[in-house]
């Protein structure tokens, strides 16, 4: 790795700033918070303001927010991303530290569709492959996606008076119980599924968020029951919600589970 040039690294750091949630700063703001030197601040608020990094706030002489050049930036940044590659190396992450199964889905209509899938190394795993398609239903990620809907997208997609299929025994079949399970899932911010689509696997899932807040995939981790306890649940539903909140940031939100 290069030198760092610390006049961009400076200049960086006061950008950053508004990461916070800072509407406005002004430069006295800027040296209290970075502690840095009065005219070095002004040099540089300088030209980030004649690079349209930073504009002046009308009205308010002094005070500077984010300009249009950033935003910019952050668009063409938000066209190159690819979900299933962002996916795969977040649920790999995730595999190397709790070493299960952990896929990445998205919503089609009824189904889930698993865009990324990166294996456990124990010999007894759960066996599945990206681009399988399952009923969002009897998955985790499934019933992730289906509780972030708003309520007129989920009666298209589930109607009241569907009959919907069972992959086990364990599945749940009836709407109104299902609409009961999505609320609790609502409130919790995590979904888990008790061999609801295989019988000898259980699965954690969290939702992934794009730039704008809109859930757009889930993330999962699938374990075989003998490795299954309400230890390891709660285990694992933190390790998938922070999975999905990293996947999530690099899909541009700026929220964290």
């Amino acid at each position: 790795m290069g030198r760092l040039v610390p006049a961009v690294t400076r200049a960086l750091d006061i950008l950053e700033l508004f990461l916070d949630g800072e509407g406005t700063l002004s430069a006295p703001d800027i040296v209290r918070r970075l502690q840095l030197p009065r005219t070095t601040v002004h040099e540089l608020v300088s030209t980030l303001t004649a690079r349209q990094y930073l504009v002046q706030v009308p009205g308010q002489p002094g005070r500077y927010r984010l300009g249009v050049r950033p935003y910019q930036l952050g668009s063409r940044y938000a066209e190159q991303l690819d979900l299933a590659a962002e996916g795969q190396q977040v649920a790999r992450t995730v595999a190397e530290t709790c070493d299960e199964t952990v896929h990445v889905a998205l919503l089609e209509g009824a189904d889930v569709i698993y865009v990324a899938k990166v294996d456990s190394t124990h010999a007894v795993r759960m066996v599945s492959a990206a681009g399988r398609r399952l009923p969002a239903h009897c998955t985790s990620v499934g019933k992730m996606l289906l509780a972030s809907l708003p309520g007129p997208e989920l009666d298209a997609r589930i109607p009241k008076d569907a009959e919907l299929p069972g992959m086990t025994e364990n599945s749940i079949t009836d709407p109104a119980v299902l609409r009961t399970h999505l609320a609790g899932i609502r409130e919790r911010g995590i979904a888990v599924e008790s061999r609801e689509s295989n019988p000898d696997v259980s699965c954690v899932a969290a939702p992934v968020r794009d730039r704008t807040g809109r859930v757009v995939a889930a993330l999962s981790i699938s374990v075989p029951m003998i490795r299954w306890s309400d230890a390891r649940r709660e285990e694992l539903a933190q390790l998938v919600a922070k999975g999905a909140a990293d996947l999530s940031e690099r899909l541009g939100h700026r929220g964290r589970a």
